[in-house]
């Protein structure tokens, strides 16, 4: 599964998991004197939270930070389009957190597992 973001391939295929959450709504609820129970207004459709884990492996050290430095580059308060090779498609999402773990050295390369949560805005 082939995975892109504004169409540039930043990610490797192996391992890789993307994990679309649900949408959800946004309300208010206010006590109203001489009501019985609540009010309450709703405020309408509140985007979904993506997650996406997976691995970075490349030949070295510097490639790998050059990879991490491309994907942080995302981080930038604007909304991106998430491309999935299985025809999946997600506008308006923003990159919120990008966290890398268990740095490991192989025979061919250098390789890390990260976590990407994104949050998809519009519904």
């Amino acid at each position: 599964m082939s995975v892109s973001l504004d169409g540039q391939a930043l990610f490797d295929e192996q391992q890789l998991e993307i994990e679309p959450g649900s949408f959800s709504r946004g309300s208010i609820e206010r006590a109203v004197p001489g009501l019985d129970g609540v009010l309450s207004i709703d405020l309408g459709g509140r985007g979904r939270q993506i997650r996406q884990k997976g691995i970075l492996r490349v030949r070295s050290k510097a490639e790998l930070n050059g990879k991490i430095d491309a994907i942080s580059a995302f981080m930038d308060g604007d909304t991106h389009t998430l491309e999935v090779g299985s025809g999946s498609e997600f506008g308006d999402v923003r990159m919120d957190s990008f966290n890398t773990s268990n740095e490991r050295t192989s025979g061919s390369g250098v390789s890390i597992d990260y976590e990407i949560i994104y949050t998809q805005l519009k519904v």
